[in-house]
């Protein structure tokens, strides 16, 4: 992967957004939560200002206009640059074409995972199993009000990838709890661990 000037992947919003039209940080924001993007985006008001500034420092966006109203602070408008444009289509192509090394929380968890006596994990298990189903209903949910509205399927694909990934996860978790309910689990866990917790 190539090192980023902005890294951060809310710059890449950023410039995907202004691509569109020029606008200012709150009107992002707003459309951000309107496009359900606050899902694939984890930002405050403040990082979201702090990307807008590392963009616009780098010459990937630049201030277009000033807005006053008396009812509203001012406000500024920004819009995406050549190099701008340039940046947001070479990593988008980037991210697509090249999986990356992620450190998801769960696999650290389960690269450490035998420290937890056989009920417990199993009710764990259980645990994370009851929130991956809700997590799929309310994604196949958000899915089928979108396709009543009949919005196309190329606004879908972040949410069928994280359906995907969800429903990947839930076969994996009922595996591996079906293996710790099984007396090798148990028998390993007492060899190594008994009177240690």
């Amino acid at each position: 992967m190539k090192r980023r000037t902005v890294a951060n992947p809310l710059g890449l919003a950023v410039l995907a957004g202004l691509l569109e039209e020029p606008m200012h940080p709150y009107e992002m924001a707003r459309r951000f939560v309107e496009y359900g993007k606050e899902r694939d985006f984890k930002y405050t008001r403040s990082s979201l200002y702090m990307v807008v500034g590392q963009l616009e420092k780098a010459g990937f966006i630049a201030e277009q206009a000033t807005l006053r109203d008396s009812a509203r602070p001012e406000r500024t408008v920004y819009a995406i640059t050549p190099t701008g444009r340039l940046e947001l289509f070479d990593w988008i192509r980037e991210l697509v074409a090249e999986p990356a090394s992620e450190y998801p929380l769960f696999g650290v968890a389960l690269s450490l995972f035998m420290v937890l006596p056989p009920e417990e994990a199993g009710d764990l298990l259980r645990q994370r199993l009851a929130a991956l189903t809700a997590a799929a209903e309310e994604i196949t949910e958000t899915v089928q009000r979108a396709r009543d509205r009949d919005l196309a399927w190329w606004f879908l694909i972040e949410e069928d990838y994280r359906l995907t990934k969800v429903e990947a996860e839930r076969a994996f978790v009922e595996r591996l709890a079906a293996s710790v309910a099984g007396d090798d689990y148990r028998q390993a866990w007492n060899h190594q661990f008994r009177g240690k917790t």
